[in-house]
């Protein structure tokens, strides 16, 4: 995940301060020159770091920091602050007009998923915002550009429109937003073309299409893991076309962070949206004081509870909740809760956005996940009766299940024992509820 390695230097750099009776200017000096190193490190642009340096050193000065008897929770808040500013200080919604169809222009180079980020904008307009998607094929040069949209459009619900590739885009563009608004949709996405560079001719074309469509929003999508190529383009494709918005693709990747932190700041355009993943769930409305938490180690609840939200239903929610109360929580419940985890996404994002968790390396998101593998395959191996009663799994039982789900009898008693950890959870849970007293000794998979 993006920051990963940011987040490290200043949880250090944060331990080192709190490890001070007393802030004075010595040790203030060495922690922003640590931290000016961490943000250059990231590929943060220069003049970005140096700016954003100043700011803390001089926020520090007026709140007096020096002074305090807790300076290292002070100089943490006005980090956090700066970074959300840095980020774009406050949440950039999509301009939706309120009587007639949204029109997104969506623009960028070739290789940075656009016509993927199409499909997830379509999705995101079709679930989140409840509207009638068209998508807009106007990538004529690119070969199966349109063959890749229409499968796109058939993987979200949204409805593709194309003249081919022998027609002009900026027609196919006209075309497209007439059939929108005669047909009533809610939303009309147009995926244009890329260059593998900036050129005038591109520019020209993008141009005459702003022109004949008029979009509410034009969105550049780049790749976070381009770095200050992604800021230089930015500012590139601001001053011909004016954006209204950036939406940066493969944030789940190994990117330093540098384009997330300097993009804003260096071409006054807003990140409206990230992509974390391949699939068309994997798509998120960027929060900048969400993002500034998340490189500070804080966490991201309120992502995390709306994440949970958007891929957990609420009956499956009460229904766990009702067995779980009632002492009927089983081995399907059980494996309905790992798939449940898993339609949220990546562990390690899930770990990442819950504070003071620790750090989940690459290996050990793959052992939990052969881990979850293996217990679905171990239940689907079990008759009815025993998933719903676990304890009548003697000896001969488990050889039976062993054969049939290709694992051994300890994989069967570890995953058992990892029941009954779970099952005694529900139960605290419940005596909680009951109680108020808050339950103890929470455990989980991998002990």
């Amino acid at each position: 995940m993006a920051f990963e390695q940011l987040t490290d230097r200043f949880n250090s750099i944060f331990k080192k301060l709190r490890g001070q009776a007393r802030l004075t200017e010595a040790n203030m000096d060495d922690m922003l020159k640590e931290i000016r190193i961490a943000l250059l490190d990231a590929d943060v642009n220069y003049k970005v770091v140096k700016d954003f340096i100043a700011k803390v050193r001089e926020e520090s000065i007026h709140q007096k920091v020096l002074e305090t008897l807790s300076p290292s929770q002070m100089v943490v808040k006005i980090v956090r602050d700066q970074l959300t500013d840095l980020l774009g200080s406050e949440d950039a919604a999509l301009n939706i007009p309120t009587t007639r169809p949204i029109v997104i222009m969506l623009v960028g180079l070739q290789g940075t998923g656009k016509t993927t980020t199409a499909g997830k904008l379509a999705y995101y307009c079709k679930h989140k915002l409840n509207k009638r998607v068209l998508m807009a094929a106007c990538d004529v040069y690119r070969p199966a550009a349109i063959e890749q949209l229409e499968t796109v459009g058939k993987q979200v619900g949204a409805d593709v429109f194309t003249l081919g590739t022998g027609t002009d885009p900026v027609e196919i563009a006209k075309k497209a937003k007439e059939k929108c608004f005669n047909d009533h949709y809610g939303a009309l996405i147009i995926d244009t073309a890329g260059r593998l560079q900036i050129d005038d001719a591109l520019m020209d074309e993008l141009n005459n299409m702003k022109d004949a469509v008029s979009p509410d929003e034009i969105l550049l999508v780049v790749d976070a893991m381009a770095g200050q190529d992604a800021v230089n383009v930015a500012m590139a494709f601001h001053e011909k076309l004016d954006l209204t918005g950036i939406v940066m693709t493969k944030l789940d990747g190994d990117a330093r962070g540098g384009a997330a932190l300097s993009i804003k700041y260096m071409s006054g355009v807003p990140i409206k949206f990230t992509g974390t993943g391949e699939k068309m769930t994997d798509f998120d409305v960027f929060h900048p004081d969400r993002m500034a938490e998340r490189i500070l180690g804080m966490g991201d609840v309120l992502t995390l509870v709306e994440q949970a939200e958007d891929n957990i239903s609420e009956k499956d929610l009460k229904r766990t909740a009702n067995r779980a109360m009632s002492g009927k929580f089983d081995l399907n419940d059980m494996v309905d809760n790992l798939k449940s985890v898993q339609k949220m996404g990546p562990l390690s994002n899930i770990m990442g956005m819950i504070p003071g968790m620790p750090k989940i390396d690459k290996s050990q998101m793959e052992r939990v996940e052969k881990e979850t593998i293996r217990i679905e395959a171990i239940v689907n191996s079990m008759t009815p009766e025993e998933r719903a009663h676990p304890e009548i799994l003697k000896y001969s039982r488990k050889v039976r299940i062993a054969n049939g789900s290709g694992t051994t009898l300890t994989d069967i008693n570890r995953m058992l024992k990892q029941y009954e950890q779970m099952k005694d959870q529900m139960k605290q849970v419940e005596k909680f509820t009951k109680s108020g007293k808050m339950p103890t000794g929470m455990g989980g998979f991998g002990r």
